[in-house]
């Protein structure tokens, strides 16, 4: 049988030769510069606008970008289609697109002033075009909301645990970033103490776990959970479908995000990702050096071989049962292992605001994007540790798989299982909120763009203005996560999850298209094919991807055949609502990426063709 260890072998060995060539190579494409002075110096205003050391940053930026989409797509996909085809997309496609994606929208935003890719390609192409992609951007933006608050819901069922882990190590952050910022704590004593905490927090929550309603969760009768409310919770929005302990948590991490998303970096944002960074690093690295120790000495409880029920290539239409053709669909559920859109807006939204010299963004930008790739690498190796019966099940069933196959992997270092897939999920979980109230503030962010603020600026959204709400601290997260929670208390989270890896990827290609356009505006004898060829191929896959999801899943197999009487049993009004919803915002989300690609590649030809008279047609002096 086949060595989990040859997953994580393919991955570094791709990774390694990416950082020390090609990301070395683009640093000196995009001429960064250790003096030029950065935004966050520039309009530095301790609020959104504050130079960060490396290490806190890439802590932040590592957290923001690596949810839950690096984890669940991975093991979905390689069930699905096979683990052969998912390795090779991490492997090639992150070094070669994903984080040449990340490093470009980083050093874009660092050159216009901190601002976003809408921002960027608005310089350019009009106004329209800005307003068009900052659309995009912000519809995508809930999707992600709504998926990720999802995600942790069911986690949070899942591991009570982890309820209880998440709430410390929160309570942690905001002390932290108190010591730091109000009292000039010493950052290293402090962070060997606040670190520990957070570890210690694993503790708390496997003493003292914690659930809304009952969880439904197997393993979690015999935990001795605190559950806080009383009754059966089917009066709780989407009890019906994802029942009543899930369905209560996602409002409450919507909450969470909103409130997160209005305070200033330093209070919770910046000190939270840096401690949960050690959380996450431990998880990956710890799971990668595990692997290796496992498979060399034998150490595991169960040996690191690839499952019988995985299989290496389960052909294009995938396993049996399930009717997914693999192009472009695997390229669709492998989002953020591979290539992400949401990277672009946290890399020029909070990330380029915080940036302390211009170098530094080789590590972040490119650097970080690899270690996403080796999360799900990661998860991809728990996938085949643990096999995977069900890979209809969404993820639901994906879920509970990256921590159980987590916990057989970390016993290769002495760590009991039950502990080790506790810990695993208090990972996932860290990822996915600190990705989710991240989220909130790039759109609002987005919203201050589309509306109008001057930079360094900020708007509470109390004086009653619509302008005013739609941009506020305090209002906007309204504005997101209210719609986000309706999507996801449809019932209709399975075919939102490929609604949301589309509107990503193409995300992705628009991002992309934003950093071709500044390439191309900047010095018209710069090569295009770094950024250009990726993007191609990205609006190809996705409008394709979005287009199947669009007529065939939704118009077809839900709609078309329940009004024809097609369906063995008829759609709920919720989910027809819900599908016809989706369809149109996929529609939508076609058209303006479409638009936004003819309007960028005109500029291009332009900006080109002028060059090319400029050289033939020389001045006379």
């Amino acid at each position: 049988m086949t060595q989990v260890i040859w997953i994580i072998v393919a991955a570094l060995t791709t990774f390694t030769v990416g950082y020390m060539g090609y990301s070395r190579y683009l640093s000196q494409f995009v001429e960064l510069d250790e003096e030029t002075e950065t935004p966050a110096h520039k309009y530095e205003d301790g609020q959104e606008y504050v130079p960060s050391k490396k290490p806190v940053l890439l802590g932040h930026h590592f957290s923001s970008i690596a949810g839950g989409a690096p984890i669940v797509g991975p093991i979905t996909a390689g069930a699905v289609w096979g683990w052969v085809p998912a390795l090779l997309w991490i492997a090639i496609g992150n070094p070669l697109m994903g984080a040449v994606h990340d490093f470009i929208s980083l050093s874009g935003s660092l050159r216009h002033e901190g601002k976003s890719i809408g921002y960027i390609i608005g310089e350019y192409v009009g106004e329209r075009g800005k307003q068009m992609l900052l659309w995009f951007a912000f519809l995508t933006i809930i999707l992600v909301v709504a998926v990720f608050a999802l995600v942790v819901g069911i986690v949070f069922n899942a591991y009570p645990e982890v309820s209880t882990a998440s709430s410390v190590y929160i309570g942690l952050a905001l002390l932290f970033g108190l010591y730091l910022y109000q009292f000039d704590g010493p950052f290293i004593p402090g962070t060997v103490v606040f670190v520990g905490g957070v570890f210690a927090a694993v503790w708390v929550g496997m003493e003292y776990p914690i659930a809304l309603f009952e969880p439904t969760a197997e393993r979690t009768a015999e935990l001795g959970v605190t559950v806080l409310l009383s009754g059966s919770g089917q009066w709780v929005p989407g009890a019906a479908s994802l029942g009543a302990n899930t369905a209560a948590w996602i409002p409450v991490v919507m909450v969470y995000a909103a409130i997160a998303s209005a305070l200033p970096v330093w209070t919770l944002l910046q000190p939270r990702d840096y401690l949960s960074s050690f959380l996450l690093y431990a998880g990956v690295g710890g799971s990668v050096v595990a692997i290796i120790v496992g498979t060399l000495l034998g150490t595991a409880t169960d040996p690191l071989v690839i499952d019988s029920s995985l299989g290496a290539f389960n052909g294009f239409w995938g396993v049996e049962g399930v009717f997914l053709p693999l192009f472009p669909l695997l390229f669709v559920t492998i989002a953020c292992g591979t290539i992400s859109g949401f990277h672009s807006l946290v890399s020029s939204g909070t990330t380029a605001k915080q940036l302390d010299k211009e170098t530094d963004a080789r590590l972040i930008g490119y650097g970080g994007m690899l270690g996403e790739g080796l999360l799900a690498s990661v998860a991809l190796s728990a996938l085949a540790v643990w096999g995977f019966a069900d890979p209809a099940g969404g993820i639901g069933a994906a879920l509970p798989n990256f921590a159980s196959g987590g916990g057989i992997i970390l016993t290769s270092l002495g760590i009991p299982e039950t502990v080790g897939a506790v810990f695993m999920a208090l990972v996932l979980v860290s990822f996915l909120l600190t990705s989710t109230d991240t989220a909130v503030r790039l759109g609002r962010y987005m919203m201050e763009e589309i509306v109008g603020l001057p930079a360094g600026e900020t708007d509470t959204g109390l004086n009653g203005s619509i302008g005013s709400i739609a941009r506020g601290r305090y209002t906007n997260p309204l504005v997101q996560t209210i719609p986000a929670y309706l999507l996801v208390v449809s019932g209709q989270w399975v075919t939102l999850w490929a609604l949301f890896g589309g509107a990503n990827q193409l995300l992705a290609a628009l991002a992309l298209l934003t950093g071709t356009v500044w390439l191309a505006n900047w010095d018209a004898t710069k090569q295009l094919a770094t950024t250009g060829v990726p993007m191609a191929l990205m609006v190809t896959i996705t409008v394709l991807g979005l287009a199947w999801l669009v007529f065939y899943e939704n118009l077809y197999s839900n709609l078309y055949l329940h009004f024809t009487g097609g369906l063995a049993e008829p759609l709920a009004a919720e989910a027809i609502a819900s599908s016809a919803v989706q369809a149109i915002l996929g529609l939508v989300l076609i058209t303006l990426a479409l638009l936004l690609v003819r309007i960028g590649y005109q500029n291009i030809r332009e900006v080109r063709s002028d060059a090319d008279r400029a050289a033939v047609n020389p001045s006379d002096d």
